[in-house]
């Protein structure tokens, strides 16, 4: 794999072949949705290699479909078009956006443009009184991402994240063993995620867009994975940077690993990378037992095992349940399983303090909330 969009469109084409938070809005004044049909109509921003993934992806849904999109590209506009029925109302670019306002027949925008342009372009969906999903990481850091929560509960608009492992069915059976505490006492976790990149010149390597490098793009599967893998919340992280080409990686992250502790004595060992492959497993070891994925985070098929055997939940294309997921929670108030604005907050509160950690050495930071 020479480039991460070798990597995504590898695991997604041999995927497709086999197949805390409270919600930011206000429970008595929710958002204006069409409930009628039963159908969230969802725009794409950013027609990008992941939205094409999204967009076959929801061809599979039942409960939400592609209605506009928005894309700085025209050459991209036509085929879009006629592939996905959109109609001339629907499509927008990056200066009409803001007409979003004044059309009924979207009701939510997914987005997922680079990065550092996550802030910008929520805070211009909630001005337009549009639902928001926002791609990983929620921002460039914990200020950024307080922005983007405030914005959406202004103008009372729900906000969430692209973690679309939280409606992946094997990722799903081992939150619910841990929570049944079939792992007992978890006391050790040990997550890690990378791949090697390859186009020196693409925007994955560009701070400004990018926001840092591994740890941005690839490490917050990792810390995520630890969060759900114990259920807590980390209380302080140590973290040390590896960097072998200086050249290539001259302005973000290459190899960063680093060290959760959490309020219940567990510890989890994590790391990302941007310069080797097969790096992809989630393990979580309790008193009582274990569960193993792998491959745990990328776009399928997941794999994995516990003390009690296989894991031999459906395999389905992960964008679907996720977008089918979204849709049942706004349109029929179906609970929230950790996907909101607030937790890629939590996300992000942990990566500013990994970042701090590296400029200190290695030094222990104690998270504050």
């Amino acid at each position: 794999m020479s480039s991460r969009r070798d990597f995504i469109q590898k695991l997604s084409f041999g995927f497709g072949l086999t197949a805390i938070s409270d919600l930011t809005f206000r429970p008595d004044n929710p958002p204006a949705f069409r409930p009628a049909d039963k159908q969230l109509r969802v725009a794409l921003m950013g027609l990008g290699g992941y939205a094409n993934i999204v967009a076959k992806a929801m061809q599979d849904c039942k409960m939400a479909t592609i209605a506009g999109i928005v894309s700085g590209t025209p050459s991209k506009i036509e085929t879009w078009k006629q592939k996905y029925n959109i109609p001339d109302k629907n499509i927008y670019n990056y200066e009409t956006v803001g007409e979003l306002k004044n059309n009924p027949d979207i009701d939510l925008v997914y987005i997922t443009t680079p990065n550092s342009l996550h802030h910008k372009h929520v805070l211009q969906i909630a001005a337009a009184g549009k639902n928001v999903l926002c791609e990983k990481p929620v921002a460039d850091n914990a200020k950024q991402a307080r922005e983007m929560i405030a914005a959406c509960k202004k103008a009372n608009v729900r906000f969430y994240i692209g973690y679309r492992l939280h409606f992946e069915p094997h990722t799903k059976e081992v939150i619910r063993m841990r929570e049944a505490g079939e792992f007992g006492k978890i006391m050790h976790v040990n997550n890690y995620m990378g791949f090697k990149i390859g186009d020196p010149t693409q925007w994955r390597l560009k701070k400004a867009l990018a926001g840092g490098g591994a740890l941005m793009d690839v490490g917050v599967y990792s810390l995520n994975g630890a969060r759900y893998a114990t259920g807590e919340e980390p209380v302080w992280v140590t973290a040390q940077e590896t960097k072998t080409d200086p050249v290539k990686f001259a302005e973000v992250d290459e190899t960063i690993l680093f060290q959760l502790g959490f309020p219940s004595g567990a510890i989890a060992n994590c790391g990302c990378t941007y310069n080797f492959n097969n790096t992809e497993r989630l393990y979580i070891n309790g008193d009582k037992g274990f569960a193993e994925l792998s491959p745990a985070f990328g776009y399928g098929p997941i794999k994995g095992r516990t003390h009690l055997g296989p894991l031999n939940q459906p395999v389905v294309m992960h964008q679907t349940l996720q977008m089918d997921g979204i849709a049942d929670i706004i349109l029929n108030n179906k609970p929230d399983p950790h996907v909101t604005g607030e937790e890629g907050l939590k996300d992000m509160i942990v990566i500013d303090a990994i970042y701090e950690s590296i400029r200190k050495g290695g030094a222990k930071i104690f998270i504050n909330k």
